[in-house]
């Protein structure tokens, strides 16, 4: 079998847009792909087609698994009233049909020699997807991801959404189906239960296509990588893992650089050579021998000469601007007008802040150039920090003292008027004519020049996560302040983004659960718990007093 599943030209809209415009894909027996894009792009769509739980408006899907397709969504589709156990029968509900369909067979083995061939082949199906260890292989699953005390009679709709999606995800994997579809698994795991999946799907004989945000995990289980292009409604099939992906990304924008380069090269010699080089054809020369008739005919065939070297120039240049190469936006860029050699004194100063139940800081000293990532489980108070320190939430007490110029970037981004163009929310607040401003977003590259009169209402939420991205980029900053930076934001973008951080000469405050960020962090870090510190690492010159420790 030389594919496993195989989409021929599907095109898939919903109401309020299209998603998918005549997309093909090929996926072979035994590959783990990873499936990235940015938020809204597309992804989720995908995997309900490969499921069979969506279906194309044009185009087919093919999927060939005699060995059963399992699929985890990014929501368990059960009602709360549903138990536990319900929720573990379903993801075995393959595994329970040949069980059922194994003890019919039993009972009618001496009715005829067909019915003891399909015992037999049941018995085989059974055995290949390990049916005898189903049960087992739950509780163990279960108990890797911190959920082994579950009751099986407990509701649905007493779990929280972390319990609920590490449920359905010890239940999908305990089902060992042939065709492993995973949407956003490593949500709401810590760092054990992510480790522990990471070998579990090394170890999964069969096929698997799991949308992610985390890189590492891709780095360390995918053999290739599918892009969702949520701009261009298509996607984009990249081989040997994640490594390779990014490789190839780099080796296509220095494509686009050389072809941009011929182009303009190209069309500034076709214009110098119509201007000037074509009438360089025998300059003014005397007559000799006074023939004037044989002097005349020679510049008439000299105005002949240059007459067609002008009219080929021009149609050379003429099917150059017919076809041309777009100029490649800039690299992202971070600049920070202060230099951390020549600041003396520091850029951010929190002193004995206190935000009742939230936050319980003595001090907090950050100087130009210095980096500090903030660390600590949901609720510790990571946000709460960057909220003070940008003047986006005042203390119940405390003093901040800021100096230079701060850019924010929220974990939730606040959306404009909703009918408003992409371009004027942009340029919201901005001095500069419309025109300047388009130029400035067209040299970012986060948009398309023909998605800036789109209504911010229709973006989607990784499209408006690019738009804050866009603003932040377009002013000179002193210090970043950066909650969840690489949240909705496609995996190409979230790896550009953090070289322009990496070289950033300015002072940054970040939060981030991203694990490859956090393993490449070069930097302070301050983990909080229930809003006070719990340990600091500081670095160089970041000043943080622990208070009273940790609640």
């Amino acid at each position: 079998m030389s594919a496993q599943l195989t989409l021929r030209d599907v095109s898939k809209s919903f109401a309020h847009r299209r998603v998918f415009d005549a997309v093909s894909l090929t996926i072979a027996p035994g590959e783990r792909v990873g499936v990235v894009g940015e938020n809204g792009s597309g992804k989720s769509t995908l995997l309900r087609l490969i499921a069979g739980r969506d279906h194309p408006d044009d185009g087919e899907v093919i999927v060939l698994a005699d060995g059963g397709v399992g699929h985890l969504g990014q929501v368990l589709d059960l009602p709360d009233d549903s138990t536990v156990g319900d929720a573990i029968d379903a993801a075995l509900g393959e595994i329970r049909d040949l069980e059922r369909r194994i003890a019919v067979a039993e009972r009618e083995l001496g009715s005829s020699a067909e019915r003891m061939a399909d015992y037999s082949t049941l018995r085989t199906a059974f055995e290949l997807r390990d049916g005898y260890r189903a049960d087992a292989r739950v509780e163990a699953a279960m108990s890797k991801l911190d959920i082994g005390d579950l009751d099986r009679d407990r509701r649905l709709g007493t779990l929280s959404g972390g319990q609920l999606a590490r449920l359905g995800l010890a239940g999908v994997l305990s089902a060992e189906p042939e065709l492993l579809l995973l949407d956003e698994p490593t949500n709401d795991l810590d760092q054990q239960a992510v480790s522990w999946l990471e070998n579990r799907l090394r170890r999964h004989h069969g096929t698997v296509v799991v949308v992610t945000h985390d890189r590492l995990l891709l780095e360390r289980v995918a053999t290739a990588i599918v892009e969702v292009d949520g701009d261009r409604r298509t996607v984009h099939r990249y081989g040997n893992g994640y490594t390779s992906y990014l490789a190839e990304r780099r080796a296509a924008r220095q494509r686009w650089e050389q072809a941009y380069a011929q182009w303009v090269g190209e069309s500034a010699h076709w214009s110098e050579w119509g201007a000037t080089t074509a009438y360089r054809v025998a300059p003014g020369r005397a007559i000799k021998d006074h023939n004037k008739c044989k002097y005349n005919g020679d510049g008439r065939r000299v105005q002949e000469s240059i007459s067609t070297r002008v009219r080929s120039a021009a149609e050379r240049l003429e099917r150059l601007r017919a076809e041309p190469v777009p100029e490649p936006p800039e690299p992202l860029h971070l600049h920070a007008p202060l230099d951390a050699d020549d600041c003396e004194g520091p850029v951010l100063e929190l002193r004995d802040v206190r935000v009742d139940g939230r936050l319980d800081l003595d001090e907090l000293v950050l100087y130009a150039g210095q980096r500090l990532l903030v660390s600590g489980p949901n609720g510790a108070g990571k946000s709460t920090v960057l909220q003070v320190a940008s003047d986006r939430l005042r203390p119940d007490r405390g003093t901040i003292d800021r100096h230079g110029r701060i850019g924010y970037l929220p974990q939730d981004v606040p959306s404009p008027r909703a009918d408003v163009s992409l371009l004027t929310a942009f340029g919201q607040g901005r001095v500069g004519t419309m025109e300047e401003h388009g130029d400035r977003l067209r040299s970012l590259g986060l948009f398309r020049p023909a998605d800036f009169r789109t209504p911010v209402g229709a973006l989607s939420v990784g499209q408006r996560r690019r738009l804050a991205l866009a603003r932040l980029l377009d002013h000179d900053v002193d210090l970043l302040l950066l909650d969840e930076p690489t949240n909705h934001l496609s995996l190409a973008l979230v790896e550009e983004f953090e070289a322009a951080l990496a070289v950033y000469t300015g002072a940054a405050v970040v939060v981030s659960h991203d694990r490859m960020l956090r393993e490449r962090w070069r930097g302070g870090e301050l983990v909080l718990g229930a809003g006070r510190v719990v340990r600091w690492d500081a670095d160089d010159r970041v000043r943080v007093d622990a208070g009273s420790g940790p609640a």
